[in-house]
């Protein structure tokens, strides 16, 4: 487990400086240039892990540029370039400071407000009669934002969004139109793989010259739900639970060990065993999404390789 990445002290020609969130590192230029390192740390319930999973970082970077690819046809975005497997560059964006959240069924935080009785989420409605992952008449876009303390998302609507300000009526109708056109262009591409994009987040960022473009990640298991689509109805029809395609496992894992990121409770510890298992589930989750194979980059220099391959893709700029 030695050569998984961990964190990075990188320092490029042009830096000013460096942002460290729980999964990515992000490296900002003084020319509106923006590295993103993907590393191989894991997050749940808003706490990472003290030990990284092989090949993460190389599999969700992987993911969402080429699922950036896919879609840059429909929504602009960020990206200029992936020099290396964990890295990708692109333009600086000033972030809108709320997150899209799209769901096409009613599972996860949705169906757990459902089943407390409510029959609204983020001011939008769900239907009286559903069971947990129906498919909903419509998807619905539920908002959320970052409590003001603390790193925990809060859901929000988009009446709050427009009286307080926080994203334009003209910029939020194209969050809104670009983050229905993601998810169908999604649901299509998921679909071929026998997938249901169940839900999922985008993020959207404003360049130097006033373009909206979507940043962060797209599609990733980290940032959305897929179901098999094989058998869906039958375990609706038998109330059954669905087969899953997301990191819920690991949270599921952390459950049956006493850890859901509260206070007093330490994390358990994962065997090497249990990494190992951990990471070969990941790659699964790659070749599911993507439908094709996962070819595993070299890592007996990981922080070597990667600095190589930034600096010599800035150098041709």
């Amino acid at each position: 487990m030695k050569n998984t990445l961990m964190d990075t002290n990188f320092h490029f020609a042009g830096q000013k400086s460096v942002y460290k969130g729980k999964v990515r590192e992000v490296y900002t230029l003084n020319n509106y240039i923006l590295v993103m390192v993907a590393t191989d740390r894991l997050s749940a319930f808003d706490v990472v892990m003290p030990k990284g999973i092989p090949y993460k970082g190389q599999i969700l970077n992987q993911i969402a540029t080429k699922m950036m690819k896919a879609t840059e046809d429909i929504v602009p975005n960020w990206l200029m370039a992936t020099p290396d497997p964990n890295v990708a560059i692109g333009k600086a964006c000033e972030p809108f400071k709320v997150e899209m959240v799209i769901r096409g069924y009613l599972s996860g935080h949705a169906a757990r407000e459902y089943k407390e009785g409510r029959r609204t989420i983020c001011g939008e409605p769900m239907p009286e009669g559903m069971k947990e992952n129906d498919k909903f008449p419509n998807p619905i876009i539920t908002p959320a934002t970052k409590a003001e303390k603390g790193n925990h998302d809060e859901d929000i609507s988009k009446a709050e969004i427009l009286s307080k300000g926080i994203v334009s009526k003209s910029d939020y109708e194209v969050l809104e139109k670009y983050t229905r056109d993601l998810f169908q262009r999604g649901t299509e591409i998921t679909a071929k793989r026998g997938l249901i994009l169940v839900d999922t987040k985008y993020e959207f960022g404003k360049t130097q010259d006033g373009e909206i473009v979507l940043i962060d990640e797209i599609h990733t298991p980290d940032s959305s739900r897929y179901f098999y689509a094989d058998g869906y109805e039958e375990r609706q029809a038998k109330g059954e639970a669905q087969k899953q395609l997301s990191k819920e496992f690991v949270r599921q894992w952390l459950i049956s060990n006493d850890f859901q990121g509260l206070e007093g409770q330490d994390v358990p510890e994962m065997s090497d065993d249990y990494i190992t298992s951990v990471s070969e589930r990941y790659i699964e989750l790659y070749e599911s999404i993507m439908g094709e194979p996962f070819l595993k980059a070299e890592v007996s220099n990981l922080q070597e390789r990667i600095s190589l391959n930034i600096s010599n893709y800035l150098k041709s700029l």
